[in-house]
């Protein structure tokens, strides 16, 4: 059970789409903002989990053509949200400021998040410590997941709250906002070049 905790805390700490939409909204849009798509991201988390306990994410990721257009929408998205935390509060005359991505934009992020898929099947398939209660095991690593994953989201949207609230001059807080959805671009990018089976 500890190395089940152990594992959970450093695959979610751990920057992906997630962790990083997070503190980039925080930064470019504040605290309420980021509330509100924290808790989307928790919903989406614990659907895209029950997802992979039932078994219904592997038998849809074991169609080809169905993985090439989930991974084709996926990169879609996460592009389009990095572009979203890129452009908040931008200046640029034809581009109106942004409004906060909220519940519905994080609930989509985690059903097309590789990430989400790829450490939640690592949670439930492996990490076991109740062989003869299966049932039991799956919702004590719910509990131990959410139990980690709400403050782990929190502080990350803390850091991007802390950036806002420095007061930064526009172009150094525009800076900070692209470097940000850079960062999500590149773990994007790292999604893509990873080999798949």
């Amino acid at each position: 059970m500890l190395a089940f905790a152990a594992a959970v805390f450093f695959l979610i700490i751990t920057p992906g789409p997630g962790v990083l939409s997070v503190a980039g909204i925080g930064s470019g849009f504040g605290f309420r903002a980021g509330n509100r798509f924290v808790f989307g991201l928790w919903v989406g988390n614990n659907f895209v989990a029950l997802l992979v306990v039932s078994g219904l994410a592997v038998a849809v990721m074991a169609d080809p053509v169905v993985r090439t257009v989930l991974l084709g929408a996926s990169t879609a998205y996460l592009l389009y949200l990095a572009a979203r935390i890129a452009l908040a509060g931008s200046k640029i005359a034809f581009i109106e400021r942004q409004s906060p991505p909220g519940t519905t934009d994080a609930i989509a992020l985690q059903f097309v998040n590789p990430k989400a898929y790829a450490v939640n099947t690592a949670f439930f398939s492996g990490f076991g410590f109740l062989p003869a209660e299966p049932s039991a095991e799956i919702l004590i690593k719910f509990v131990i997941m959410n139990a980690i994953w709400i403050p782990i989201h929190y502080l990350w949207l803390w850091a991007g709250v802390t950036v806002r609230r420095l007061d930064l001059p526009p172009r150094t807080q525009s800076i900070i906002n692209i470097l940000m959805a850079a960062a999500m671009v590149a773990v994007v990018a790292l999604a893509l070049l990873a080999p798949h089976a």
